[in-house]
């Protein structure tokens, strides 16, 4: 670890190096039981990356004060503590100085606080320059993937790894998803969800064109071509298909707006949007080509008797 560090702080490309700590203990109000909590210490300095869009300057500043923490409002009631009250973190008394918004966490609880409280507060926690993780910014002319290669080159032990904040993110929500049993669960539960709307969806499309085959077989009786119909059914697939984007949009919105009133962690971005509309439009194409060749097969004698 003291390699990596040494070759963080003496690479020309990184302008400041931070540490960042996770760590754990047991949350306690007089009166109430244990919840376990996530320790997460920060640096508290001016200008510090980790959580900067989080906790505000003010904040930061204040829990410079020895045994000070600050935790999410949505997490108050669950907590049981208000801005200003007291509580024990591992049997250590801690004062919570202020709320924040923003991380809420899915499963735990985020306490928010100083590197030397954290280490205080958790005595696993590493010390003398160690960390969980450890922050850096490129400086203005270095290019991100030089530093990237340059470091990951250079590195002594093969476990230690740099990566770029995406990079990073992205790993961490395909190890939720992909390898813890709740994501795993929300997974499997969405793709539930996915397949009852898709079959609602085609079954409503199908239905109005069954409950129009007569018409349909009058036309053709009359004259107009299949091809003409076949317009007929796919202009009430796009309708379809419209009012069901815009009743899941407008379902969506109303339901983020709840999360972001309670403060659940959500991230409601276009390329999901997109994705959706996407899955929609195609559950509605296969309902028209199947309407389509149902209606093809149908004998307008048949109908019309």
């Amino acid at each position: 670890m003291a390699d990596a560090v040494s070759n963080l702080y003496s690479d020309k490309g990184i302008a400041n190096v931070e540490a960042f700590l996770l760590g754990s203990g047991d949350w306690r109000r007089t009166g109430s039981g244990g919840v376990s909590v996530t320790i997460v210490g920060i640096d508290v300095n001016a200008g510090a990356l980790a959580l900067a869009r989080v906790v505000p300057s003010t904040l930061r500043n204040a829990l410079k004060e020895p045994d000070t923490v600050v935790v999410d409002e949505g997490d108050s009631d669950k907590l049981d503590i208000k801005s200003g009250e007291t509580a024990e973190i591992s049997g250590r008394k801690v004062r919570v100085i202020g709320l924040i918004r923003g991380l809420r966490g899915l499963g735990g609880v985020n306490i928010v606080t100083s590197l030397d409280t954290a280490i205080a507060l958790d005595r696993t926690l590493p010390s003398s320059g160690g960390a969980t993780y450890y922050l850096s910014r490129a400086a203005p002319a270095e290019a991100e993937t030089t530093i990237l290669e340059r470091l990951n080159k250079y590195s002594i032990s093969p476990s230690i790894e740099t990566w770029k904040a995406d990079d990073l993110a992205a790993i961490s929500t395909n190890y939720m998803l992909m390898e813890s049993g709740a994501g795993i669960a929300f997974v499997f539960a969405t793709l539930i969800a996915l397949f009852i709307g898709a079959l609602i969806t085609s079954q409503t499309l199908l239905s109005a064109v069954a409950g129009n085959v007569p018409q349909y077989a009058t036309l053709r009786a009359l004259g107009v071509s299949f091809g003409d119909i076949r317009v007929i059914v796919i202009e009430q697939a796009a309708w379809v298909g419209i009012f069901g984007f815009i009743l899941s949009f407008s379902v969506s919105l109303i339901i983020s707006t709840f999360a972001e009133i309670f403060s659940i962690p959500y991230d409601l971005r276009l390329t999901t949007i997109l994705g959706a509309s996407v899955a929609l439009l195609l559950v509605a194409i296969f309902a028209c080509v199947i309407a389509i060749q149902r209606l093809r097969e149908t004998d307008p004698a048949t109908l019309l008797r």
